[in-house]
């Protein structure tokens, strides 16, 4: 990986002035207010003009096909982050277009890739049922043919995006005699068709989800991506995209984990606590000439630039864990009035790591649980055994 600074030339450094008076202008203090308020993560003005803009086909191609190049493509990921442009949707849209490309027929390509290109087209994923947890092979939403159309029945848990998008990436199941690798069929169901309903579920953090409920939904034929029976293969890409498990560039021009953006909250807490500490309280002392917070607040700083520098599948669980560890740390350093949240009148800290504290049993849940991601790293890395969730055997007496 190279680490060294990378000097824009005259036409890069164009190109970040600008994206920023771009993102200036359309991701203002009032888009990051509602976003705090409605959870979405999501802004459908803000959306369409980066759409008509060009941007969205820019980074969803490669520089060869018209794209960013590697380059630009860093200074726009960096800068949306900079200016929290709400951004999830087009993560998951991005993710289930490429499948779309590469497994619909022609005539769904046609009808989905350019309205994605210009932000009038989002997708979200069907992945988790409400009783599946985060092993998707065990779907039990069936799919059953009947004629030129699909019948489908079930639900699905936490499909974030759901209520702002016109497609799911749907996981079922079309044969329950099957094994369940071999029973899976991938669809890319229209939202609004009858029988389909959206219920939004809060999570302790403030952001919005869903619980989508399939009730005899008649789906054509043109909507199933690649084979009945074969979903594995179509969702193995995306599958791996969200975990992170995709090779980084080794020119160091991306981050080196997935999920890192969400690595900016540990960040702002960090920061924003360390200056709190570091001014003088009522009695002129300062929190940080104590060692114990001096030590504490080292120790989060260390494991928040560890947590950093951890590539790959490592980084993701990394990450999460150390979003744990150090929040509880942190809003004890800030006080008591660090309980308050963002925008609160008194709040030490300005809500950072209250926000954190928050987040961060959330951070290893999305895309999959820290476990499941220890259980990848055992069985793919190190190349241990399935885990085994099977009672103890009991000797007969």
């Amino acid at each position: 990986m190279d680490f060294a600074r990378v000097e824009l030339n005259a036409e890069d450094r164009g190109f970040l002035a600008e994206v920023r008076a771009f993102l200036a202008q359309h991701v203002t203090d009032e888009v990051r207010r509602r976003d705090r308020e409605t959870g979405d993560n999501f802004d459908e003005g803000v959306h369409l003009a980066i759409g008509a803009a060009g941007y969205l086909e820019k980074e969803w191609k490669s520089a060869a096909d018209g794209g960013f190049t590697r380059v630009r493509r860093r200074i726009w990921e960096l800068e949306k982050r900079r200016v929290h442009t709400p951004w999830v949707t087009w993560g998951t849209t991005a993710m289930v277009a490429r499948a779309v490309a590469a497994f619909g027929k022609p005539e769904l390509v046609e009808e989905v890739l350019p309205k994605v290109f210009t932000g009038e087209v989002r997708m979200c994923l069907g992945y988790t049922e409400p009783e599946g947890g985060s092993d998707v092979a065990t779907c039990k939403t069936r799919a059953v043919r009947d004629g030129d159309q699909w019948v489908i029945n079930g639900s699905k848990m936490f499909t974030t995006g759901a209520h702002n998008c016109q497609y799911v990436f749907l996981i079922t199941n079309t044969d329950p005699t099957a094994r369940k690798h071999k029973s899976l069929t991938m669809f890319l169901v229209p939202l609004d068709l009858p029988g389909i309903e959206i219920q939004g579920i809060r999570t302790v953090d403030g952001d919005r989800t869903n619980i989508v409920y399939y009730s005899d939904v008649r789906v054509d034929d043109k909507y199933l991506l690649g084979e009945v029976n074969g979903g594995w293969t179509v969702l193995r890409g995306p599958l791996d995209a969200e975990h992170g498990a995709v090779a980084a560039a080794p020119d160091g021009l991306q981050d080196v984990a997935i999920m890192q953006h969400q690595t900016g909250f540990m960040s702002a807490a960090v920061d924003a606590v360390a200056a709190k500490a570091a001014r003088p309280g009522p009695d002129g002392a300062r929190p940080i000439d104590d060692g114990s917070v001096a030590y504490r607040l080292g120790r989060s700083a260390a494991r928040l630039e560890a947590a950093l520098s951890t590539p790959s599948i490592f980084g993701r669980v990394a990450q999460a864990q150390t979003m744990r560890d150090i929040g509880p740390d942190l809003m004890d350093i800030a006080g008591p009035a660090s309980v308050l949240p963002i925008e609160s009148e008194g709040a030490a800290d300005g809500g950072t790591s209250e926000y954190l504290y928050r987040f961060a049993p959330l951070a290893g849940i999305y895309g999959g649980t820290l476990e499941v991601f220890r259980n990848m790293i055992a069985q793919h890395v190190l190349g241990l055994g399935k885990p085994s969730y099977a009672p103890p055997a009991t000797k007969a007496s």
